[in-house]
């Protein structure tokens, strides 16, 4: 997330108002506190992927908390300041505009290596099945709730979220989980162990989730459904 420059200023305010070139010790609590604030300015801006001149940076920070006339007024200081908010929102937009679209290619390219291999079904909506093994229970409907164990990678492996590595298996109601677990489990019996292989439209689409799964990401599964708990609303 990028930090509003603005947000740093006020933090500047109580920094050193004279710079030492390169101070190598520090002797007075003044220098301790002045060189600790100058740390946390520096760690705000990091990884924030801007390019700053770090000379005039410190020529504002000094003209402020001295009290000097500076370079610019505030009206053109927030002036800049809106541009660059702008820039980056342009840029982030146009990153993830590439990710939605790359996600979304190499996804179908997945699926349809996926759908060559032994066992793997794929239904009228684009979801993908394997059994890995069958169960002997019930079906649920969609407005049961179950319980499950699984595991959630990306197509490139990485894991997003496991119920076996909390330890706990989850239960909630199928018509509250993205389309392709809804329609997935309905396909199992209890005790059968599937992998789901979820395509961007019947899991998060565009819009992705806060992490790994960004924009038009396609899904992986390792799903057991332990048991079909109650009708959902129910307790």
């Amino acid at each position: 997330m990028i930090r509003k420059p603005v947000a740093l200023a006020g933090v500047a305010l109580f920094a050193l108002g004279t710079a030492h070139a390169q101070t190598t010790e520090l002797e007075t609590p003044e220098e301790r506190l002045s060189y600790t604030i100058g740390m946390d300015i520096g760690q705000s801006l990091t990884g924030q992927d801007m390019e700053l001149d770090i000379d005039i940076l410190i020529e504002g920070l000094r003209a402020v908390y001295t009290g000097e006339e500076t370079l610019l007024t505030q009206e053109e200081a927030l002036a800049e300041r809106q541009q660059f908010i702008e820039r980056r929102q342009q840029q982030l937009e146009q990153e993830r505009t590439q990710e939605a679209r790359v996600n979304l290619e190499e996804g179908q390219a997945f699926m349809e290596q996926n759908a060559e291999k032994d066992g793997v079904m794929t239904t009228e909506s684009g979801l993908q099945y394997r059994v890995i093994e069958e169960g002997d229970g019930e079906r649920p409907s969609a407005t049961d709730r179950v319980t499950v164990h699984y595991k959630g990678t990306l197509i490139n492996g990485v894991e997003f979220d496991s119920s076996y590595a909390r330890g706990e298996p989850a239960t909630f109601g199928l018509n509250q989980v993205i389309p392709g677990w809804t329609e997935g489990l309905q396909l199992m019996r209890e005790g059968a162990k599937y992998e789901l292989v979820i395509p961007s439209d019947l899991a998060y689409g565009e819009q992705g989730r806060p992490g790994p799964i960004g924009p038009n990401s396609t899904l992986i599964f390792e799903v057991e459904l332990l048991e079909i708990a109650d009708a959902a609303g129910q307790e």
